[in-house]
């Protein structure tokens, strides 16, 4: 049987169920995030394929649409491309509720409101569909014309206010939100680990000096620090990595200050200085993976709160830019609507914000649980 610490912990944490859900939750996410345009229905880039006629349409809906062109010199992309970055329609389209062939010629009538009937529009059939002209052994023009023209596209989730598919830019949001949240916990870790550790193992001046800062910084409202550093840094996705990083070391510098404070006095720190090891090794090798259960604890935390962040400066406008979906730009877009018949417009980015949050508040709930620091001795 293996009794091994990180066994019990991982043993320990199953047990909460609520944490446990969360990690499923997130990692489904990640997994979403991941795939990204391979499971959306809008696989173009950004999911920006713009119908206006169909704006603000409800979840479910379905409708026609016609191949009035086609873009033959659209490279086509390859599966990991694709699945990164989207491929370029190759092909334009219009939504419409009916269609017939006469002669030569296609009358199309095209949607443009639900009590509106447009005029039929008339499109020359070779210049649609070339094959539809091929000998009829090979099927009839009407059968080959719907084949190579037609087809029907459903929204789950309904469409914004620009006609796209909100299912897609939900999806693509995933990315956004996790990218943020790992890279700026990923700042904040190496920012804080590395003060933290500095002035709890050194102390005196050095710790005064490192404390003095951590309270400066901590005195700053979140938002408007990482506002001010956007304004620095320019507007653009990168820049809220550094941004959101930058304003959310402190958490974890302030822990790990005070975790090497009490680690730095016991035996085996004092054995490492006594054989001659180096600072940075005993800190390294010795030290921080002693604290590693607190560090993780804070680490998910900070995700949810560099999450918060994201949205409320894509809110803001200093976030990701359009095209890119993210939530809180969704959010944004929409929240006129919540007093109308298109609430879900801002109420479904609304929730997979809530429910992203509240996964990482849970999952930390369950690693502090899990790792109980206070009631484990400290292994060498």
């Amino acid at each position: 049987m293996d009794n091994s610490p990180s066994k019990k912990v991982w043993l320990k944490f199953k047990r909460n169920k609520f944490a446990f859900a969360g990690l499923i939750f997130i990692l489904l996410l990640m997994l979403m995030g991941i795939l990204g345009y391979l499971i959306m229905p809008d696989d173009s880039p950004n999911a920006n394929v713009m119908h206006l006629q169909l704006s603000n349409k409800k979840p479910g809906r379905s409708f026609q649409f016609l191949i009035i062109s086609k873009n033959d010199k659209v490279k086509e992309a390859g599966f990991f491309e694709r699945m990164f970055y989207g491929r370029e329609p190759n092909f334009k389209s219009i939504p419409i509720t009916s269609w017939r062939i006469v002669n030569d010629q296609v009358l199309v009538r095209e949607y443009i409101g639900e009590d509106e009937k447009a005029e039929e529009t008339k499109y020359d059939l070779r210049e649609l569909c070339s094959n539809c002209m091929l000998p009829s052994k090979l099927g009839n023009t009407q059968t080959l014309f719907e084949q190579h023209n037609i087809y029907n596209q459903k929204f789950l989730l309904g469409t914004d206010i620009y006609g796209r598919d909100l299912l897609s830019r939900l999806i693509l949001g995933i990315r956004v939100s996790l990218s943020v949240g790992l890279m700026a916990v990923l700042i904040s870790l190496f920012i804080g680990v590395s003060l933290g550790a500095i002035a709890g193992y050194f102390g005196g001046r050095v710790d005064a000096a490192i404390s003095w800062f951590m309270n400066v910084v901590w005195s700053l409202p979140s938002l408007l620090l990482v506002i001010a550093i956007s304004f620095a840094l320019g507007k653009g996705f990168w820049q809220i990595f550094i941004a959101v990083g930058l304003s959310t070391w402190v958490d974890v510098a302030r822990l790990v200050r005070g975790q090497v404070m009490g680690l730095k006095e016991v035996e085996f720190v004092e054995a490492s200085r006594a054989l001659g090891f180096s600072t940075s090794r005993t800190i390294i090798k010795h030290i921080l993976p002693n604290i590693a259960g607190p560090i993780l604890v804070v680490a998910s935390s900070n995700f949810a709160s560099a999450i918060l962040l994201e949205t409320g400066l894509s809110f803001l406008g200093f976030g990701a830019q359009p095209p890119m979906p993210s939530w809180g730009g969704m959010i944004k877009e929409h929240y006129g609507y919540i007093i109308m018949d298109a609430a879900y417009l801002a109420v479904l980015p609304g929730l997979a914000i809530m429910f992203t949050v509240y996964a990482f508040n849970v999952l930390a709930i369950g690693l502090r649980d899990a790792f109980d620091v206070k009631g484990q001795n400290v292994t060498v």
